[in-house]
């Protein structure tokens, strides 16, 4: 029904370009830095035993959210997976005893 055509391939035609010459180039170095910029100190973050907690307890309740989240996913398809194999079943059973009783 469905056949592939192979593309046919124009016979070359003898004219060849010569191929570009390249000619190496010089990278010219910048003169180095007499010092390095000096630089600026950041400021530490310090963590107090609350934030310490509140981290923990955010960190936590995302960890359930996603959890959750996926768990339900999950379930949704193994749901639907099963539905759509029950009415399968039900399917063919008419089926074969539509065929059965003619």
């Amino acid at each position: 029904m469905l056949r592939p055509k192979v593309p046919t391939n124009p016979m070359p035609t003898g004219l060849v370009t010569p191929p570009a010459v390249i000619e190496p180039t010089t990278v010219i170095q910048p003169p180095a830095a007499l010092a390095p910029a000096p630089v600026p100190a950041r400021p530490t973050v310090q963590l107090t035993p609350g934030a310490v907690i509140a981290l923990v307890g955010g960190g936590t309740a995302v960890v359930l959210v996603v959890g959750a989240v996926l768990v339900s996913m999950l379930l949704a398809v193994a749901i639907t997976g099963a539905s759509l194999a029950i009415c399968a079943l039900v399917i063919r059973s008419l089926i074969t005893a539509d065929a059965k009783r003619r």
